[in-house]
């Protein structure tokens, strides 16, 4: 029998709720008492959450971490991060405090210009639109004039307009390009507007608008962030360590099915940062493995070298970041990311963002050529697994001295927590 509903988003929160429970979950008692268990008591503040997204029943929580003791530029912060994936933040911190005596971090932002595109089909002769295109240009930008009002006070705007023949590709199609500067806002809903607004303008009897949207590919919206010092401060074994970071790197240049895992590495510490600060991952984690493919074959995003006795350790990457408008500006927990990070301009937040992804990276190569990627993994991954399995505090604290020099498995953690229990039941 098919469940389908009309009018389900005119529901308030309970009829949804019962609607779902009566067709998807009637074999599940604790169903309503697990949604309910995770509204804010805070009337207001669980209005506001309801007002994100269509159709919401419930809030999914992320574990909110800080990893400490970064230095970035000379500058100290304390950088939070919102991931359930057991030991990212704890890695984090780890090799933040590892470069805080090494001379920490440096980064800079390369440049900031940001994309959107007016797609559109036509017939007629390419001398003739490419003469109505420069014709009609001044009032492509006339015609965003009320839009770009603001965002030109604060020194952004739309810095060019292309026009683009892409008929090799696919019949009959072209489209406008449009670079565009947002500042410290992240700017999607500004460049929509703008876009919308050219297309309107240009549109003509033979020109068959597609669409207007702007690009998550942004290979101009670069920040890069870097480590580096005398291999002999890598500490012990350091030229072995040094010379197998760099051959782990040169890998992932040449074998995608490594880059991949890779570039997911330093995903965890950027979309970790990206969540808490209340920007937009999904854009964030589309524009950058673009940016890993630009060459034609998916590559790593992070780069080492290793010359005159100096280790350096660096990454390159597009990020788009707004620290005003959107989520930034309504959620509590975003706006106090920003805060814990001393208010940062989007320029400052790319930089601290870029650092995190890097910093995931190196504890990640670091513990794959030397003690191996799980010893560390599973270890943070124990308390999971002895919360799967039920363990009282007391419990935790003895099959962690217990399970301190063991391989940590999900079979080796539930026979010592069994054993433990029936060494009780004895006493």
């Amino acid at each position: 029998m098919t469940k389908t509903i009309s009018g389900f988003s005119k529901l308030n929160k309970q009829q949804k709720i019962d609607w779902l429970i009566s067709n998807f979950l009637s074999d599940n008692p604790n169903a309503e008492t697990t949604l309910e268990q995770y509204w804010n008591s805070n009337k207001k503040l669980q209005q506001l959450h309801d007002e994100f997204i269509e159709n919401t029943i419930s809030n999914f929580y992320l574990p909110y971490g800080i990893a400490p003791n970064f230095i970035i530029n000379g500058k100290s912060y304390a950088i939070p991060m919102a991931i359930e994936e057991s030991s990212v933040v704890a890695a984090a911190a780890l090799v933040a405090k590892f470069w805080s005596t090494r001379g920490g971090f440096t980064a800079e932002v390369i440049s900031t210009t940001k994309i959107g595109q007016v797609h559109f089909m036509y017939k007629g002769k390419f001398d003739a639109l490419e003469k109505y295109f420069n014709d009609i240009k001044p009032q492509l930008f006339k015609a965003t004039e009320a839009i770009t009002k603001n965002m030109q006070k604060r020194g952004g705007g739309i810095l060019d307009i292309e026009l683009k023949n892409k008929t090799d590709k696919l019949d009959n199609y072209y489209l406008l390009h449009v670079t565009f500067e947002t500042k410290d806002s992240m700017g999607a809903n500004f460049i929509n507007s703008c876009l919308e607004a050219m297309a309107t303008a240009f549109r003509k009897e033979d020109i068959e608008i597609v669409m207007s949207i702007l690009s998550n590919y942004i290979p101009d919206c670069l920040v890069k962030a870097q480590v580096s010092c005398k291999i002999e401060e890598l500490g012990k074994n350091a030229t072995i360590i040094a010379q197998k970071i760099y051959q782990a790197v040169q890998i992932a240049q040449v074998e995608p099915y490594r880059a991949v895992t890779h570039n997911k590495g330093i995903m965890n510490g950027i979309d970790a940062v990206v969540i808490a600060t209340g920007n937009d991952f999904r854009a964030v984690e589309a524009g950058v493995h673009a940016y890993a493919a630009k060459s034609g074959v998916y590559k790593s995003l992070s780069n080492c070298s290793i010359d005159d006795g100096i280790f350096k350790f660096w990454i390159e990457i597009p990020l788009a970041l707004g620290t005003v408008g959107g989520l930034t500006a309504l959620h509590p927990m975003a706006k106090l990311s920003l805060e814990i990070l001393q208010n940062p301009s989007a320029k400052e937040l790319m930089q601290i963002i870029a650092v995190a992804g890097l910093a995931q990276n190196f504890g990640a190569l670091k513990a794959l050529t030397t003690t191996g990627i799980q010893q560390g993994h599973m270890k943070m991954h124990l308390q999971n697994i002895l919360n799967q399995l039920g363990a009282s505090p007391e419990e935790k604290i003895e099959l962690i001295k217990i399970l301190n020099h063991q391989q940590i498995t999900y079979n080796s953690v539930n026979k010592a927590f069994h054993k433990l229990r029936i060494n009780k039941l004895k006493q």
